[in-house]
């Protein structure tokens, strides 16, 4: 089975409001995402979640901590393959949610900020609902 490795971020930012989660709609699908993508050969996934934040979101972020991994099955062109995704926490540094580089902008349909209270109800997928969750938990625990 092929194995896959990738990460991503939970960037959370302090609005007035609340705490918020930056949330992106992937090119071409109708459901909200964390942002993430294949750890590059060489690349730290620390590294690789920052990069992929900063691409997918515009925004770039300060590393708190790595939160956790996700892993499930998917199938690809008939074969099987074994995904981790490893998530960090990143509280907002600067940028504009939606800067996204014109070279990218085809992966990412639109960026918002999300109440992370109301993210685990509104991203799509299981992993990154806990990931939300774990967040919200730190960020109320710890004052992070």
């Amino acid at each position: 089975m092929r194995r896959e490795f990738s990460a991503g971020g939970v960037l959370v930012r302090r609005l007035s409001s609340g705490w918020h989660v930056a949330a992106i709609r992937p090119g071409g699908k109708d459901v909200w995402a964390l942002p993430k993508g294949l750890v590059a050969a060489g690349e730290r996934p620390a590294e690789t979640a920052a990069r992929e934040v900063t691409e997918e979101t515009g925004v770039e972020g300060r590393l708190v901590e790595k939160l956790g991994d996700v892993r499930y099955v998917y199938t690809w062109k008939g074969e099987r393959v074994f995904k981790v995704v490893s998530f960090y926490l990143f509280r907002y540094r600067r940028g504009r949610l939606g800067d996204i580089p014109p070279e990218l902008a085809h992966e990412v349909d639109d960026a918002r900020w999300l109440r992370l209270d109301e993210a685990p109800r509104l991203l799509a997928y299981r992993g990154e609902r806990e990931m939300a969750e774990r967040a919200q938990k730190l960020l109320v625990e710890e004052a992070v």
